[in-house]
């Protein structure tokens, strides 16, 4: 069996980090680009609405989902530290187990997510007026959410190993299958708000058989092969160890957003729409953050496992300057270009106003954000996954949720729920840079 190269225990720490992160940043951009266009032909084409729908659904979608893409955290920073270490039998064992898994996963959360999608968006407090549309998005969606758990568990794999690359062939080819459908169902064949969710399904549907085929078909060390599809219990349960904290870090995140939703949803269908195509651009400005974050978890994992502990300081310095730096670029272009950026979605003026509000006061934060992420992502691949968690509940979760049921009692004004976002991120932010400073977060601290 071939052994592959994509490795980044050796050569320039930038560079390495960079030529690693742009495929993800590219990937991660076309992700957002056909959830971007589901919004911008449901706000065209079918109305405010119907754009309601869709963004009240979003937090509900990422907290059936959170736990179990959590998990997909667990076994890529396992299979990374076994390539770092050149044990390509654990790494098959990795591989196997790690989707035997999130095929059982991906089955009882279908099954979840179709029952209980009512339940959680009247809990939301879900205007009336869009509940409907709501139900039948999710519900669709989550028909399929089997796909996207195959093919984030497959993206997990590659990038473990140092592939960044053909996650993202796969995502652009689904990408365009997405938008092409989304015009035909949608504004050919008037299929409403479930043709744009059935879109995204066939979609999904796709890339994770590509990512799939591609695995069986690679002669690499990490080859898929579904004859050996079975649970390593040994195996399992380090990955469930590294995974589970991510994937309640995941699930109280989303809850907490959830909750903000639910005041959001308060102040009417006009601040829905409005704050739900600024979600849309923070995606988009976002994405460098999300995906140098997840280039230092895969550089942290492979170079502990082959014992470059001085590398790991270095490179999170590295990855701090250049995720910051990015940071502070998109933010300004959007605070100044605010206006023009979402006339995109929807050309209602106080749909606008909403979003404008919203840009202006949270994503100069985004450098926090962009800290945050860095040092999250260098503990995750060092293995430490609980300290991400625990930062992310008692900030993200308890301190952002506190200060919004409390802060609208003292002020019904939607900007207590904006800086709700920056102060948490702050929060953690400190607590995280407290513990790197006082605590060993490597495994040996012998060179």
């Amino acid at each position: 069996m071939k052994v592959s190269k994509n490795n980044m225990t050796e050569g320039v720490i930038w560079k390495q980090i960079f030529l690693f992160a742009i495929p993800l940043l590219i990937s991660n951009f076309f992700q957002q680009f056909y959830n971007t266009v589901d919004s911008i032909i449901v706000g065209n084409f079918i109305g405010d609405k119907a754009l309601a729908a869709v963004g009240s659904s979003g937090p509900v979608i990422l907290i059936l989902t959170g736990f179990f893409m959590g998990l997909s955290v667990g076994a890529s920073v396992i299979i990374s530290q076994y390539y770092g270490a050149s044990d390509y039998e654990k790494v098959q064992k990795a591989v196997h187990t790690s989707i035997a898994m999130i095929i059982i996963c991906g089955i009882f959360l279908t099954i979840l997510g179709v029952w209980i999608t009512p339940f959680i968006l009247k809990a939301m407090g879900t205007p009336d007026s869009v509940l409907k549309e709501s139900i039948v998005y999710l519900r669709i969606y989550f028909y399929g959410i089997l796909f996207v758990m195959i093919y984030n568990i497959g993206s997990s794999i590659l990038r473990a190993v140092g592939d960044s690359k053909r996650p993202l062939y796969f995502l652009i080819i689904s990408s365009f299958i997405n938008i092409i459908l989304d015009i035909v169902f949608v504004v050919k064949f008037k299929m409403g708000i479930a043709g744009t969710s059935l879109a995204t399904v066939i979609a999904q549907m796709i890339s994770s058989i590509l990512i799939i085929f591609d695995l069986t078909k690679t002669t690499d060390c990490y080859r898929l092969q579904i004859k050996k599809l079975k649970f390593d219990i040994p195996m399992l349960k380090k990955i469930v160890k590294i995974g589970f904290p991510s994937g309640l870090q995941n699930i109280t995140v989303s809850f907490s957003n959830t909750l903000v939703q639910s005041s959001i949803n308060s102040f009417g269908e006009i601040a829905i729409a409005g704050c739900s195509s600024y979600q849309k651009i923070e995606g988009f400005s976002s994405l460098p953050i999300f995906s140098f974050s997840l280039a230092m978890s895969t550089f942290v994992g492979q170079n502990i496992g082959v014992g470059k502990y001085d590398r790991v300081r270095k490179g999170t310095k590295v990855g701090i300057f250049m995720s910051c730096t990015t940071a502070i670029i998109i933010s300004t272009i959007l605070v100044i270009f605010a206006p023009q950026i979402l006339k995109i979605f929807n050309s209602n003026p106080e749909v606008i106003s909403y979003g404008v509000y919203m840009i202006r006061v949270i994503a100069p934060a985004h450098i926090i954000l962009a800290i945050a992420q860095i040092i999250a992502g260098v503990l995750r691949g060092a293995g430490k996954t609980i300290i991400p968690m625990i930062a992310m509940f008692s900030f993200w979760c308890c301190l952002r949720v506190i200060w919004v049921i409390f802060g609208l009692k003292i002020f019904k004004n939607i900007l207590v729920v904006f800086l709700g976002y920056p102060v948490s991120w702050l929060g953690s932010v400190i607590f995280l840079i407290i513990y790197m400073k006082k605590f060993k977060f490597l495994p040996k601290q012998n060179d």
